[in-house]
Formats: structure tokens, sequence, C-alpha cells
């Protein structure tokens, strides 16, 4: 074990593979726990928008997992958001997307494994399914080496592995390539993890299931795999230039956002105080805490389980107090609540659950009907609903959702149709979209998004102080929403 590294300098290592479904997340994850289980500080990292890998990714390291999007967060960013995340820590890993080269469809390698490995100066280990090929992994390994030179593929592990004779086999291949062999996996029906509609079941809603396969992971990785061969592989990365990701320093260097718009009915805030002053406590409660701080409430809990660590960090920074609570469980949102965050899920799943839960649904209502600011992506939408699969949600929208057989699945440039909680009109941002289910109508008299796509189609809803649309976006990309989104907090 090594000491704590600034995020500059920590050894760290990307876990690729040749094609999706090889065994990156079993390797990835197994690798982080059998670190962390030998004392080392582990930073989980994903490439990708992926939510759910990095809750698996928490449970091995004790660390909040974090994702490196270059499409959504820009080029720039993934170094920075890496070295944010890292600091502290003894080594990183970060596991890839897809296959090592693939990246936002006709964008070339953007938001590839590949150009993140690149931008974080960090060798590569492929992971290679092995269960169908004896001597010709060779040449797909070379391929995969002298594909993009300035990609450094240090090891390879070999997953899926029947037998004593074909790892023989591989090896003796492998040894033309020299590219060592850093472990080797056999098939092990207890590191699966259970999938549905849109991949993995997340971690919160397996619990003692998660952590047994994660244990079961971390087994077969220190078992099958040379950790001091990877551990002196990730201390070959190169240092890496330039100050980590801040939330208080991404909003100060941010442009200003202009003043939120006020709510309906409401006079606009007078220019001469601004719309920070603290707000006086309302007599139900609501409305922020006595030192002028807004409690922005964030949904969490096993129905919404998909958010970037960063959206509550630029929350925190813009000086708001963040406080999660359960749809599934809490009647009542946190004392004080100002605003409130809906980020994405699986409320499908949970339907009958959060229908069940009217006295929350009731308060969300009633906070969204005075203008409070109300945030939701993909989920969140779902459950602002009328209804979900023909059970009572919030009724904030006047539309009905239902599961559907096909996926919706890709990266989207959007541009803000109108003013919003979140952004003024004519703001650029970059999403991701990815759900089985419908939204009848689609968009609201005030869309949220006008998506550059062929049909150049709007979606989502803009109501007064709800913002609700199925598309994901990176908050550190457009630090100014968070700053935006508190301001109406305190003003509305």
């Amino acid at each position: 074990m090594g000491s704590a590294g600034s995020g500059r300098s920590v050894p760290r290592l990307v876990i690729a593979a040749p094609s999706s479904g090889s065994g990156k997340t079993t390797v990835a994850t197994g690798l982080m726990a059998a670190l962390s289980a030998r004392g080392f500080a582990v930073s989980p990292h994903k490439v990708g928008p992926d939510y759910i890998d990095p809750g698996y990714h928490a449970l091995a390291t004790g660390r909040v997992g974090r994702n490196l999007d270059a499409y959504l967060c820009g080029a720039e960013l993934v170094a920075p958001l890496f070295t944010h995340g890292a600091r502290g820590c003894d080594i990183a890993v970060v596991e890839g997307v897809m296959g090592l080269f693939d990246g936002a469809a006709g964008e070339g390698e953007l938001a590839s494994t590949a150009q993140v490995a690149k931008l974080l100066r960090a060798p590569v280990v492929l992971v290679v399914d092995a269960s169908a090929q004896a001597r010709s992994v060779a040449a797909l390994v070379h391929g995969f080496v002298g594909w993009d030179p300035e990609v450094r593929v240090g090891g390879v592990i070999l997953n899926k592995v029947a037998s004593d004779r074909h790892e023989e086999l591989l090896r003796e291949a492998l040894d033309s390539v020299g590219v060592p062999v850093m472990g080797v996996l056999r098939r092990a029906a207890q590191v699966e993890t259970p999938s549905r509609h849109l991949g993995l079941v997340p971690v919160a809603e397996r619990s003692a299931v998660a952590v047994e396969a994660v244990s079961a992971m971390a087994a077969q990785v220190d078992g099958g795999c040379d950790l001091s061969a990877l551990v002196s592989l990730a201390r070959s990365a190169g240092a890496l230039h330039g100050a980590g990701w801040d939330a208080g320093e991404a909003l100060v260097s941010s442009p200003p956002p202009p003043l939120p718009f006020p709510a309906p009915g409401a006079s606009p805030p007078d220019p001469l105080v601004g719309p920070r002053g603290p707000r006086p406590r309302t007599p139900d409660g609501l409305g922020g805490t006595p030192d002028g701080h807004p409690v922005v409430a964030v949904a969490g809990g096993a129905a919404f389980t998909f958010s970037y660590a960063e959206h509550a960090e630029l929350l925190a920074a813009a000086g708001a107090r963040v406080v999660t609570f359960d749809p599934l469980r809490d009647e009542e949102l946190p004392e004080g609540t100002s605003g409130v965050v809906i980020g994405g899920g699986f409320p499908e799943v949970y339907a009958s659950e959060l229908s069940a839960n009217e006295a929350l649904r009731k308060r969300i209502a009633e906070l969204a009907a005075r203008g409070a600011p109300v945030a939701a992506e993909c989920a969140g939408l779902l459950y602002l609903c009328r209804e979900l699969d023909g059970m009572p949600m919030c009724g904030v929208l006047d539309a009905s959702a239902r599961m559907s057989e096909r996926l919706t699945l890709g990266y989207r440039d959007a541009v803000a149709v109108g003013d919003s909680v979140l952004a003024p009109a004519g703001t650029r941002m970059r999403g991701h979209e990815f759900h089985r289910t419908v939204v009848e109508p689609g968009a609201g008299s005030s869309p949220a998004w006008g998506l550059r796509t062929p049909e150049r189609r709007v979606e989502g809803f803009v109501e007064g102080g709800v913002h609700a649309s199925y598309l994901h976006t990176h908050w550190a990309s457009a630090p100014g929403v968070a700053r935006r989104f508190v301001e109406r907090c305190r003003t509305s």
C-alpha cells in the first residue's frame, strides 16, 4: 500500500474489454474489493453515463462511485473530475464502457474507454472472454494493442476459462503478442449479478445479495489475478496536470445565471436586495433553515438510485442544505424543504408502493402547486405524472406513463426551449436517455428540451417551478444549473 495521493499522481488502471459482456464489471468490482481488503484506499470510477455499476463500486470500496463521461461533461473535465474523486486514495480503478474503442455513435472516439484512458494517461487491462476461443485470442489481443498507439494495453485478464488445458493454450498463444497475462478467471456462477429490463439490478435493491456478489467477485479476482503486477502497472500511469474539479470553484468560474424568473403570481425579487437574503420560515414549516440555507430534498432509496455525486456537491456549494428522502418510506418531505430533486431509478418496479404512499405524493403536489422548484429526470418524470401503469402518482403533470417494449437509449444534444428553474431559454446541454417507458403526451405546452435529432423533437415539461424530462444531464458540465435552482429555492 502506498501513500495517499493528491489525485493527479494516484496510480490508476482502466479495465476495458473488446466488447460488452466480457466481464469488465466482475473484474473491475472484484479488483476494487480485493485491493480494499488489502488495505488500499481505492477510488472507483466508471466510464460513461451508467448509474448502476458505480453502486457496486461503492459497495466494493466504501467510497462514492463516480462517472467519467467525455460526452456529457466534455473531454476537458475528465481529468479534473477524476482528480477530484481520487484525492486521498492509494489507487484508482476505472471500469470502461462497451468495447474499448466504442463511444458516442458517429463521434469517433468521443466518450470511449480509449479516449478516457488517454485523457487519464492510464494503462489499460483488457478483459477477454476466452470461453469460445484458443489460439485466436492472440489475434484479437494483437489487434487491440496495435489499433491506437496512444492507448497502452499493459496487461490481459482471461475470463471464463474452462480448464487448465484451456488456460495453457491461451497463454501459449499470447506469448507472441508481448502483453503479459495478469489474471485467469474460471467460470463462476456465484459472481453473476441479476439483470432486468435496463441492465443490472442496483445495489440498493439487493442488499445482502449484492454484498455476497461483491465478495464473490473479490475472491475470484484475488485468487485468479496477480494483484502485485496490477498494482505495479497502475503505478506506471503518467502524472496528470492541472487542479482537480471543485464544486465551489466551478460555480465561481461559471457564468452567472439570470435572476430566477418569479413563481406564478409572485413579484420579481427586489434588484437592490438580490435573491440571496434569508427566507422567513413559512407557517407550514417549509421554506429553508433559520440561517437562510434552503433545504433541497433529493429523492433516494431503492426506487431512485440514479444520481451523480457532483449534483449534490454543486447544490451544497451553491448554498443549499441537501437532505435525502425515500419516496417508498417517508410520508413527509424533510423539514424546511423549499426544492425537490428527483433523479433516475426504477419507479416502474415499485409503482404500487410509490402509489400507496399517498401522503408524500400529496406533499410533493402541494409543493409544486406553490411554484417551488422541482427538478425531475426520467424516473422523477414518471413519478410526477398522473399515473404510472395505471397506478396513481403525484399528479403534478397531466400525463400518464407506462412500460414499453421499446428501449430508448443514447446521447442527446439538447436546447432549453424556454426559461426554467434549471436554465434560461437557449441553454445548450448534452444528456443521455435510457428507459423502456413512454409518457403521453411526451411534452407539455412548454417543453423542457428541444433535441437536436433528425426529427428535431421536443420533450419534457416546464410548468411553474417544475422541470421534468427523460434527459439525464451531468451538472458538472453546467454548474450554473445548480446555482439557478438554489436561487429559485430562495425566492419562490
